[in-house]
């Protein structure tokens, strides 16, 4: 994994807009998304993984709860798929990961927990085809037939309508990237997708071929506060992101905390 370090939000730009070019079009095109963290050591680890390290079998149990005891929410999801990632959205321990096509909304969620400052934050940034090796046969071409990198819910669909199908698909670990139907303003504001292994004992990680397909992007702590700042300027803030009360009081804490002369590298 390649590693860069910025020392600016304008060197920001510069990285995430470089060889974003599309000659064949003339627009500026690119075929990455993105990953945003609070601490540069946080891994590519999903939340199930975390959670439920020491079984990871739980996950059949979970899901069954989530279906059962949210049913008055989750009863129209007509695919697993879209099920399983309004669990992911609300919280829910998955073997999803949250991505976005955005790298200014990674940049939010590197830097908008006002107790983490104190760390180096990450932007982690993975060409969506880096897995494409890996993928069985049906699912590449699918992708091939539809001229995609990311499934949709009915692409997915066409091949597997559970975990078990998908792990059938092959005896050999892979993973892949799925956009979901925005039920929320939260998921269409946030510009996201999800990556999933086929089998959660690996992650994305464990399963690169090609490790200049995904590249660390690191945020000091001297300028995650100017990062921050000039973000809520391009509108990119809790308010965005988060829409409704729970939002705006979010953005409204963290802007009148006093966190500018203490972070702030240019302060003094």
């Amino acid at each position: 994994m390649k590693e860069i370090r910025i020392n600016s939000f304008e060197e920001l730009q510069e990285i995430v807009f470089s060889d974003c070019f599309d000659y064949k079009t003339n627009r500026y095109r690119n075929n990455r998304v993105y990953r945003g963290v609070s601490d540069k050591d946080f891994s590519l680890l999903t939340k199930l993984n975390r959670i439920c390290s020491h079984n990871l079998e739980l996950e059949s149990s979970i899901l069954r709860s989530f279906q059962k005891y949210g049913y008055a929410d989750v009863k129209d999801c007509e695919s697993f798929w879209q099920m399983l990632a309004l669990g992911q959205h609300y919280g829910l321990p998955t073997r999803l990961l949250d991505w976005t096509y955005s790298p200014l909304v990674a940049a939010h969620f590197a830097t908008e927990d006002i107790y983490e400052y104190d760390k180096d934050g990450a932007i982690y940034s993975i060409d969506m085809s880096a897995g494409h090796k890996l993928l069985p046969n049906e699912l590449m071409m699918e992708l091939t037939s539809s001229k995609a990198s990311s499934f949709t819910l009915a692409m997915l669909d066409n091949c597997a309508k559970n975990f078990e199908e998908l792990k059938a698909l092959s005896d050999h670990p892979f993973f892949l990237f799925y956009e979901p139907a925005s039920q929320t303003n939260r998921m269409t504001n946030q510009y996201a997708l999800f990556s999933m292994t086929s089998d959660p004992k690996y992650s994305i990680f464990d399963l690169l071929e090609e490790s200049d397909k995904l590249i660390k992007i690191i945020i000091p702590k001297e300028v995650k506060l100017e990062i921050r700042d000039k973000l809520d300027y391009i509108n990119i803030s809790e308010r965005l992101i988060y829409p409704g009360l729970d939002g705006i009081c979010s953005w409204i804490t963290r802007r009148y905390a006093d966190l500018g002369f203490k972070y702030n590298k240019k302060s003094g």
